[in-house]
């Protein structure tokens, strides 16, 4: 076989298939761009999973006068029934309906089981709208009462009647059904060009809806599960994004102040720029006010941050924030601070980090603050919170791929300091530093240890701090004292040079 002639791999044309923008926030992305156009579809699940609103939320961002959409009702809702909830949402256009939207309800027919009746509805309505989108709901009630009724085969053939004539039409369809996982073999799974799987999970008082996409033909969209919301707006998809952790370390490089005085010089110049940092220390430390002051240093050289917090809503956070003076009212005020109050106990984590990302692109953010990682938990629904780890891994892999310099809170009790972090998580980061008490003399004092640092120096030893009205001063070191670790010092005699 001569392969000379063969044509070179990079000048091989590649074809595209055109993609249409489903209006859904982050649909687009998970499916790789957009909604293959001409393709027929199937959006599955359980009762309140979404599939209804999605799918009119699709029709309405789509439809136009030329290419009006059409949604058809079988033995769900009736439209009238449909209509009056679906105007709830933002996206609900009523000058639409009629115009660019169009409603045709075959209860009758479906209720005779007459299939050959529901594809001869749905051809004349076709031919006559020239629609661009059609929906089908519920594809699947019709299914349940006709197989009872139709010799095997029948639907089958029903269902791959109905594909032909909507793609040999140019129309990207849409059929609603409620679906189990054991019904994957259904004719409807085999014909369809793309399969979107919506569940609803009830975990104790928390209830989390999710996306899969299951199939998708023509796009090489995200998989795994994303977490998807239905609010006032409608829904909105949070996309599970790949980790992409492109940070070096390198010595040398650019470093950011940590607003500290003498801060910096223990750690060999400040903090790395695009560096992940952990600050950990029990109860009343002073977390936040190293945060706090990371921030200021930030907005005073020019920069833009954000601040995710969990624990206080962003007005108690400016508050104690104006101990500094009028920088941060100042930066929020000309958007180069950005306070964002994560508080639900049903987040995500991929919910979390569209917000973060969002923000950091809107304002160009170089400095990200995490307020904290106790309080991220616990706003988390249960089920994110049993894979917490890799949730933060997620979290601090995905911003700090960004660019950005992340400082992050996490409080630890005070009789566990020995665990520096409280969340096994020492691996996920580049920068540690440890915040103790420790007893001198019977007075409680405030130490701080650089416990770790990827690719830079830094000092080793203890130094005390104090925590005052006009911020964060460092101390002296605990040169005469051993077991420090303990939280009760000792005094040791050192042997002279």
């Amino acid at each position: 076989m001569n392969t000379n002639n063969a044509e070179p791999t990079s000048h091989r044309t590649v074809h595209t298939v055109p993609l249409l923008t489903t209006g859904v926030p982050g649909l687009d992305e998970v499916l790789g761009g957009g909604l293959p156009a001409l393709s027929f579809n199937l959006i599955a699940g359980g009762p309140g999973s979404g599939k209804t609103t999605m799918a009119m939320q699709m029709l309405f961002a789509t439809a136009t006068v030329d290419r009006p959409g059409l949604f058809i009702t079988l033995l769900g809702e009736t439209s009238l029934k449909m209509l009056r909830y679906q105007q709830c949402f933002d996206f609900f256009d009523p000058t639409a309906v009629g115009s660019r939207v169009h409603f045709l309800n075959l209860s009758e027919e479906a209720l005779d089981g007459d299939l050959d009746a529901v594809l001869a509805r749905i051809v004349h309505d076709v031919e006559t709208l020239r629609p661009g989108l059609v929906v089908v709901d519920s594809f699947r009630s019709l299914v349940r009462t006709a197989e009872h009724e139709m010799p095997d085969g029948q639907i089958e053939r029903f269902v791959q009647r109905l594909a032909l004539h909507l793609t040999t039409w140019n129309i990207t369809s849409i059929l609603i059904g409620e679906y189990q996982h054991q019904e994957l073999r259904n004719p409807v799974f085999t014909v369809a060009d793309g399969i979107f799987w919506l569940t609803q999970d009830v975990d104790r008082n928390s209830v989390v809806r999710k996306l899969q996409v299951v199939k998708s033909r023509g796009v090489q969209h995200m998989p795994g599960l994303h977490t998807l919301k239905i609010t006032a707006a409608g829904v909105q998809v949070f996309p599970r994004v790949p980790i992409q952790r492109t940070t070096t370390h390198t010595l040398g490089g650019p470093r950011l102040s940590s607003g500290i005085n003498g801060l910096d010089a223990l750690m060999g110049g400040g903090i790395p720029a695009g560096d992940s940092l952990v600050l950990a220390g029990p109860t009343g430390s002073g977390k936040t006010t190293f945060a706090m002051q990371f921030v200021l240093a930030g907005l005073l050289a020019g920069e833009s941050a954000v601040v995710a917090v969990f624990e206080e809503r962003p007005d108690v956070y400016l508050a104690r924030a104006a101990r500094f003076g009028p920088a941060f009212v100042d930066a929020v005020a000309s958007d180069r601070l950005r306070i964002i109050y994560l508080r639900p106990l049903d987040l995500s984590v991929d919910e979390t980090l569209q917000e973060i990302r969002e923000a950091v692109a809107a304002i160009g953010a170089s400095r990200v603050v995490i307020d904290s990682i106790n309080g991220f938990e616990m706003a988390l629904a249960p089920t994110f919170r049993e894979d917490f780890r890799e949730s933060l891994y997620r979290l601090i892999g995905t911003l700090t791929s960004l660019g950005v310099t992340m400082y992050s809170t996490v409080e630890i009790e005070a009789q566990d300091q020995a665990t520096l972090t409280g969340y096994r998580v020492s691996f996920l980061t580049d920068i540690i530093l440890s915040q103790r008490y420790v007893e001198i003399e019977g007075e409680l004092r405030k130490a701080l240890l650089i416990v770790k640092m990827r690719g830079s120096d830094h000092s080793r030893a203890f130094r005390l701090y104090e925590s005052t009205e006009a911020g964060i001063t460092m101390g002296e070191t605990f040169g005469e004292y051993d077991a420090i670790v303990t939280g009760v010092p000792k005094r040791s005699l050192r042997a002279g040079p």
